[in-house]
């Protein structure tokens, strides 16, 4: 557990985002929103309330999955 690093504020699973923190998906990572977990965030931020899920089965035209934008409270957690 020490090992860990803080969950920042702001973090996304895709590597081309500056918000991509390799280090911190070494570990499982779990979020809360709205009370529910959720397995499907694709990003998130905590100060802003917001997370993106993928939008179905949508990409765009480089084969990325269309996100959409869904405000409310976020909790990230270390599982």
């Amino acid at each position: 557990m020490t090992d860990r690093l803080p969950l920042p504020d702001h973090l996304a699973t895709d590597p081309g985002s500056p918000h991509h923190v390799a280090a911190v998906f070494e570990h499982d990572i779990g979020i809360r929103f709205n009370g529910k977990e959720r397995h499907d965030v694709e990003e998130y931020c905590i100060s802003e309330g917001w997370v993106k899920v993928a939008a179905g089965k949508t990409v765009d035209r480089k084969g990325k999955p269309m996100l959409i934008k869904l405000k409310g409270k976020v909790e990230a957690f270390y599982r």
